[in-house]
């Protein structure tokens, strides 16, 4: 018997889960969440918010409240490394400092890429907010305490049985699609999905913590510490604020992160053992902190051998672990849910073929391994850099100490290790200015549709974002104008809107995209785009600067904000093509 029938089952109640329900209810569609877990996270976790997933908050109506609760931008402008934390007369020494992701607003690239800034809200702050918001957007729609303990699934949907563990009952939803969104607990194990990929590369011991730290800490616009040890044979331990009310050296919560090798985890086998090393690495004995929490976790990447089982699809950690460094755990669940929903919004009400859901993989799978492989290569050169600063496993802690004190030599000596030790910290700019890491991504699938213009040169691909209009990019960022209204171009229209963008010439595409679009019910929003003439005004030349399809052309941008289609010159029949692009696209007959 079936208890509950719904289009859509979101099963994890996470940052995935609870974006992916924001999403389908702006898209009108109907669903329900369930989360084994009693509440939102008790884990700090993830705390770094993109660019791009702060746009994907902002079209939910939740990014107002991120930014609000998060850190402000003065307290997150920069990463440094210190020599020790207290406990000599040369602990707390600053080692370097670097800017990072848009220098609390001073970058100007950042600036040009989005009408939203990089944000800092731990997870465990994070997704109240989120789920507060679904709540909001789908009332009595999200259920925690609500196991999911079986699926089954036919051509026409899935059947999953639910357990609610506050009171024992079992029920089954009957649903056409389920998003797995659970981290892997139990969706994945179910359909016999495994993950595949690097273990237990690093393991870390993490303690979540009230303290007051300012007596020993300084420089406010540090997010991220990274404190060398000499002492430990080449570990490092890290220190995050978590706020809330007060952030840099102030803030009344510290996490801690501490690395070892695998042969030294007797050292972390109890709490007491962490406590007394954590004690002991910050330089302080008396240090006694409320501590809230200590887990230990090993760094690894992996990925799902698929992420599309029948009507199942896996997001977020389900389909995806990697390391913290680079924040792009978080916010790739964010790009995945974005990239899904739509789709299946499109699919539930008949807008779009079913073939328009084989594109989540192959659009998402590349992304995935690209960031699971990035999140791995920033953890690693953390490594080279204490390599670099001359501790090493096999040294003693004395001539460690002597080899990271040659920093501060005036001679020869000071100055050869002072310029070996800036290559390799300059390099952790691929951490920490990953800028086309995340916008960057070429969407490749039949939901995008190529027009045979070769992949633009880019001389770093981590860290330099080209905007451009090339199909499978996310749109270009540009204010625009019109009779003294201001908007980002990507909100000229509702988020659940496909966009017809052209030229200041461009007024046959329009009107053959506002009847094509109608014709097939989908939402469709058309508009030219140009410094002196068209429906909205380019006052900087934003966007002019980058469109490269001129005043005839046009392009043709999904719901995620990807580009789906581009046309450089308007020969033939605009309708004829524009709705044959619309059906290729959504996988129509026509």
């Amino acid at each position: 018997m079936i208890d509950v029938h719904v289009p859509v089952l979101v099963v994890g109640g996470g940052g995935a889960g609870l974006t992916a329900s924001m999403l389908l209810s702006t898209y009108g569609v109907e669903h329900l969440v369930v989360s084994a877990m009693p509440t939102t996270s008790v884990l700090p976790k993830a705390h770094v918010l993109q660019q791009r997933a702060m746009e994907v908050l902002r079209d939910v109506g939740c990014a107002q409240r991120v930014y609000q609760a998060g850190t402000p931008r003065e307290n997150m402008s920069h990463t440094a490394w210190y020599l020790d934390v207290a406990g000599s007369d040369f602990a707390g020494r600053l080692i370097s400092k670097m800017e990072c992701w848009d220098g609390g607003g001073a970058d100007p690239a950042w600036v040009a890429a989005s009408p939203c800034r990089q944000a800092n809200l731990p997870q465990i702050r994070l997704e109240p907010l989120l789920k507060q918001r679904a709540e909001e957007l789908n009332p009595g729609g999200v259920r925690f305490g609500n196991e999911l303990v079986a699926l089954e699934q036919d051509d026409s949907g899935v059947v999953a049985t639910i357990t609610d563990r506050g009171t024992g009952r079992q029920y089954r939803v009957r649903c056409e699609y389920l998003i797995g969104a659970d981290g892997g607990r139990t969706v994945g194990t179910l359909l016999g999905v495994g993950m595949d990929g690097l273990r237990d590369v690093m393991r870390t011991v993490s303690i979540h913590m009230s303290a007051d730290l300012s007596p020993w800490l300084h420089d406010p616009e540090v997010l991220i510490r990274w404190i060398v040890h000499t002492r430990y044979g080449g570990a490092f331990s890290v220190l995050v604020p978590m706020g809330p009310d007060s952030w840099g050296p102030d803030s009344e919560e510290w996490v801690v992160h501490m690395n070892f090798p695998p042969e030294l985890e007797e050292q972390f086998d109890t709490d007491e053992k962490v406590l007394a090393v954590m004690r002991d690495r910050l330089g302080i004995p008396d240090f006694d902190p409320k501590v809230h929490m200590i887990t230990r976790w090993s760094v690894e990447g992996l990925l799902a051998t698929t992420t599309t089982i029948g009507r199942v699809f896996l997001v977020g950690d389900a389909a995806h672990r990697h390391p913290p460094t680079g924040g792009l755990g978080l916010n790739s669940a964010i790009h995945d849910v974005y990239n899904l929903c739509w789709k299946i919004a499109h699919v539930a009400q008949g807008k779009a073929g079913p073939a328009l859901l084989s594109t989540y993989h192959p659009e998402r799978y590349p992304s995935f391994a690209r960031n699971t492989q990035r999140s791995i290569e920033n953890a690693l050169n953390h490594l080279a850099i204490i390599d670099a600063l001359g501790v090493k496993p096999d040294l003693d802690a004395e001539t460690c100490h002597d080899n990271v004190l040659e920093l501060w030599d005036e001679g020869p000596v000071g100055h050869e290790r002072r310029v070996a030790v800036a290559g390799v910290l300059a390099s952790q700019s691929m951490e920490f200015k990953e800028h086309n890491v995340e916008y960057g991504f070429r969407a490749e699938s039949s939901a995008v549709l190529t027009d045979g213009t070769p992949e633009p040169v880019n001389e770093d691909d981590v860290r330099i974002y080209q905007p451009g209009t090339r199909p499978g990019s996310p749109l270009p960022h540009a204010w625009v104008e019109r009779t003294g209204e201001r908007r980002a171009l990507r909100e000229v229209a509702p988020p659940t809107h496909w966009m017809l963008m052209a030229g200041e010439d461009g007024a046959a595409w329009c009107a053959a995209a506002v009847t094509a679009g109608a014709a097939r019910g989908i939402d469709l929003a058309a508009f030219r785009v140009g410094h002196v003439g068209g429906d909205w005004l380019d006052p900087r030349l934003a966007f002019v600067r980058v469109h490269e399809f001129g005043r005839s052309g046009a392009i043709l941008v999904r719901p995620d904000r990807v580009v789906a289609w581009r046309s450089f010159t308007p020969d033939g029949d605009p309708l004829a093509r524009i709705g044959a692009a619309l059906d290729r696209v959504l996988t129509r007959a026509g």
